[in-house]
């Protein structure tokens, strides 16, 4: 049949209990609302187990609460994105972070591996999802991470970003008085970036991002969107351990 060669938008959504949310705890569940088909190949999203998620109260104004619909309300990747990776990748990797949360510290590690792995066939995009009411910091920081890009580009800006989750503690840990140390260890300008932070310029961009993630079904962090060359969206919803995002990127890349 012609339908069954169509290729189907699937979504594979984890949530997991012992994740921050103000005190509350998500039910396990799995959710695959469709599958893929490509090239006559049926695949089915298999049972995946992610190390946990930071979450945050739903958003009253949000009018699109279906992660499965509202994925496709992701900005599309820019000149204005950083990008750690091949900007050409076929399969692009949007994440949604917190410089403060645990869970966001952690899977910072594997979406690095994975990069390297996948060798110039995945391009990690960042974006910044500070969670006000669990990290009080994390928007601050952000700000910091975005004016390191401003000053020194994209390599600063991963380079900024990679020091804040090395010294961290997590959970509001990092002391603030050390932002500017960071930005003068990987070789800004003290004064310049300190001109920016304080200047609060970034403010309006963080919060850009912060609202993009809201609007794309987001409600903790890491919330990542998995892009394939043809569009076609799919989310890894927590902080997956390194097998378990490979395999919906290998899904991804399947996919023409």
């Amino acid at each position: 049949m012609e339908e069954s060669k169509k290729v189907i938008k699937e979504t594979i959504e984890i949530e997991v209990s012992d994740s921050e949310s103000d005190g509350k705890k998500d039910a396990n569940f799995l959710s695959v609302p469709g599958a893929i088909i490509v090239a006559g190949l049926l695949i089915a999203g298999a049972v995946i187990y992610t190390a946990g998620k930071n979450s945050l109260p739903a958003n009253p104004d949000s009018k699109n609460s279906d992660t499965a619909s509202a994925i496709d309300n992701v900005k599309p990747v820019s000149k204005t994105d950083y990008i750690f990776g091949n900007p050409d990748a076929p399969v692009k990797l949007i994440e949604f972070s917190d410089s403060e949360c645990p869970f966001c510290k952690q899977f910072h590690k594997t979406m690095q591996q994975i990069v390297k792995d996948y060798n110039g066939q995945v391009a990690w995009v960042y974006r910044q999802f500070p969670l006000d009411s669990l990290h009080s910091k994390a928007r601050k920081e952000a700000e910091a991470i975005e004016c390191a890009g401003e000053l020194g580009g994209n390599d600063k800006f991963w380079s900024y970003l990679d020091k804040i989750f090395e010294v961290t503690p997590s959970n509001n840990g990092l002391d603030l008085s050390l932002l500017p140390e960071i930005a003068v260890q990987i070789g800004l300008d003290r004064n310049n970036f300190e001109n920016c932070l304080n200047s609060g310029r970034q403010a309006a961009n963080v919060e850009s991002q912060y609202q993009d993630a809201v609007n794309s079904g987001g409600s903790g962090t890491p919330y990542t969107i998995v892009v394939a060359k043809n569009g076609q969206k799919m989310v890894i919803n927590g902080a997956y351990p390194y097998q378990s995002a490979k395999q919906i990127i290998d899904v991804a890349l399947k996919i023409k």
